[in-house]
Order: C-alpha cells, then sequence, then structure tokens
C-alpha cells in the first residue's frame, strides 16, 4: 500500500468518525473538532485521490472540504467578534 493509499484511508477513518460521533450525540458538528475532522479526512483523501483520480469522489471531496472550511472561518469570525 502506497503512502498516499494509506493516507486516503486514515482521511476516511477521520470523516466516518465525526459523522458517527455527531450522529451518536457524541460530538457537535457545528464546532472545530468535528469541522477539523472532516477538513481533514477529506484533504487526505483528495491526496490519495491525486494519485488515483476519480472525478466523482473528487468532486465530493472538494465540496466535503469546502463546507468544513466554511464551517470553521464562520468559527473564527464568531469568536472574534
Amino acid at each position: 500500500m502506497s503512502l498516499p493509499d494509506a493516507a486516503g484511508l486514515a482521511g476516511v477513518f477521520m470523516m466516518l468518525t465525526a459523522y458517527a460521533a455527531a450522529s451518536l450525540g457524541r460530538m457537535d458538528p457545528q464546532r472545530a473538532p468535528a469541522l477539523l475532522c472532516n477538513l481533514v479526512g477529506s484533504g487526505l483523501v483528495l491526496w490519495s485521490l491525486s494519485r488515483n483520480f476519480n472525478l466523482s469522489a473528487t468532486v465530493m471531496e472538494v465540496a466535503w472540504f469546502l463546507v468544513a472550511a466554511v464551517g470553521l472561518v464562520r468559527l473564527a469570525l464568531k469568536r472574534r467578534s
């Protein structure tokens, strides 16, 4: 297994863990820990997709990354004011 493949699997695990924790009420999906798990996880999956490209998966991960990034920016702006 290559390093990008291992990173992609780690990213999938991070995103699934955040989703499961949010679904079970153990993590607030609008707070930084969940958003960071999704941001980093999707970034790792995107890295793995750079080696073995798949258009639909790439579009999904870019969207996931952007949603998490926007959520983190909103949190930062809210804390600032």
